[in-house]
């Protein structure tokens, strides 16, 4: 039986009830003060709170999709994701600044011009005034000699809600990936800038500019771009800059790359939902504008503004994912415009975690490398 089993999940709930009901029946001939029945009041407690906590965690499991299979919960889901391609032909001071550098760590040499490197800095925007961390890797190519007047490609990665921008580089390991992948010839160097989308913590403000709010989305539109390149040898032109990001950060990067293709020519959005939630970690988002509530909406966005010419990719699992089928329905959508791209990787089986995006970003960062230009 699978772990999102109905069967599973009322064969833990059962086993809890009557472990409990052992334990009230045999606890009076328990009562003794011998070795066994000392033993057995141990071992009648412990299983009853190991059913009663295995039966809750699958209950939490089957309503938020963390893990899809055994194999996902115990990390021995190994499937890599391939993407599919829907469409048919196929400087110091300023706005940045640097805090600490750190080597890539993975590949076991501290020289950058080898491994590259890690900087975490501090971000402010200029319009926004929205200041946030971040940290931003760059190819082993930036240091080298040879490549001391090019620039180089950027992508901006999004952690979900509420997540933090060092789990994107230790659990999911954008920067040792991008860096094999590079080393291997899949894709070109590029510089990663990589936070999390909420920039006015702990409110999840899902990349919206709210009104007499944090402006989310032109920091990430505007400020954050014009900041890396007060700073970083990065393109310039719109054929430079792609976005990719998770749950949250994945809504927000296809939002991102549909309302301002003129920054970014490619959004990838991992395991995304496609309108911004209102919930009790939102707060009131579009305070009554009813225009800015559609914009938010990608589905709204699709029918009813001009299709942007921008390059999107989205994920999925056939199980374990609760946006499947929405994601097929968006794929469709894009389709019919015959003027934004669209591409995917569905997984047969993976749920909404770490294990899961850790498979799909390898396709997403080659993806993204072939639709950014380094100019």
């Amino acid at each position: 039986m699978g772990l999102t089993s109905n069967n599973v999940l009322v064969l833990a709930i059962a086993s809890a009830v009557a472990l409990f009901g052992g334990t009230v029946w045999l606890w009076p001939r328990l009562a003794r003060r011998s070795w066994r029945a000392v033993s057995g009041r141990v071992g009648l407690l412990l299983a009853t709170q190991l059913a009663l906590f295995a039966a809750l965690g699958l209950a939490a499991n089957q309503s938020f999709g963390f893990y899809a299979s055994w194999a996902d919960l115990f990390g021995q889901e190994d499937e890599q994701g391939v993407v599919v391609d829907h469409t048919a032909g196929g400087g110091s001071g300023g706005p940045l600044q640097v805090t600490d550098v750190r080597r890539v760590k993975e590949t076991g040499s501290g020289r950058p011009q080898r491994a590259g490197q890690i900087q975490k800095v501090d971000i402010v925007g200029r319009t926004t005034h929205i200041a946030t961390s971040a940290f931003v890797y760059l190819p082993p190519e930036y240091f080298q000699p040879q490549y001391r007047t090019r620039t180089f490609p950027a992508a901006v990665v999004l952690t979900g809600y509420p997540g933090t921008a060092q789990a994107l580089v230790d659990k999911l390991h954008y920067p040792s990936t991008a860096l094999e992948l590079a080393k291997d010839g899949r894709m070109q160097p590029m510089i990663l800038v990589m936070l999390r989308p909420t920039v006015a913590p702990p409110r999840d403000t899902e990349c919206v500019d709210i009104p007499n709010g944090p402006q989310t989305e032109s920091f990430f539109a505007k400020d954050l771009p014009d900041a890396v390149l007060a700073h970083y040898r990065v393109g310039k032109k719109p054929g430079s800059w792609g976005v990719i990001g998770d749950s949250t950060g994945g809504y927000c990067a296809l939002k991102l790359a549909m309302h301002h293709p003129e920054v970014y020519a490619a959004g990838a959005g991992l395991s995304p939902y496609y309108k911004a939630p209102i919930d009790p970690t939102t707060g009131d988002l579009f305070q009554g504008d009813k225009g800015l509530r559609d914009r938010a909406d990608l589905w709204w966005y699709l029918k009813h503004m001009p299709a942007p010419d921008t390059s999107l990719l989205v994920s999925s699992s056939k199980v374990g994912e609760s946006n499947y089928k929405d994601t097929l329905k968006f794929i469709e959508r894009v389709k019919a415009t015959h003027r934004t791209r669209i591409s995917s990787v569905i997984l047969e089986s993976g749920g909404h975690n770490f294990n899961t995006w850790r498979r799909e970003i390898p396709a997403t960062l080659q993806w993204i490398s072939g639709r950014l230009s380094d100019r």
